[in-house]
């Protein structure tokens, strides 16, 4: 049996549809041994997929096929995850919560005193 990568990685719930799936494998987001594939490509037991999604990147191997999306722990069975990729996302997880992005904290158009204080602030 084999089943086309953007079905598996629905399925998998890698991404939240088909369609974003689809988009992440035509733009490089997602590698099987390591190698760029289209969204048809056929996914079999024992291939091994790199999924860049955001900062985070998984680097798993294929343990069953579905192409039905279910509960979030069936779908944990479908793969095996690299120990050294869980560490890594972890600490990269980690580090985003204490070191916070300043620019979270900004939203919208700056008012008039905030605009005051950036043109004080390039004028020094």
């Amino acid at each position: 049996m084999s089943v086309r990568i953007d079905k598996w990685l629905w399925a998998a719930r890698f991404f939240k549809t088909r369609s974003v799936a689809q988009q992440a494998v035509e733009g490089g987001k997602v590698r099987v041994n390591g190698e760029r594939v289209k969204p048809a490509k056929d996914l079999r037991v024992g291939d091994e997929l790199a999924i860049q999604i955001g900062n985070a990147e998984w680097l798993i191997r294929v343990e069953q096929l579905s192409d039905k999306r279910g509960p979030a722990t069936v779908a944990r069975t479908l793969y095996a995850e690299d120990e050294a990729s869980r560490i890594r996302r972890e600490e990269q997880a980690a580090l985003r919560k204490f070191a916070a992005d300043p620019a979270q904290d900004i939203h919208g158009r700056p008012t008039k005193r905030e605009r005051r204080q950036l043109d004080r602030w390039r004028d020094h």
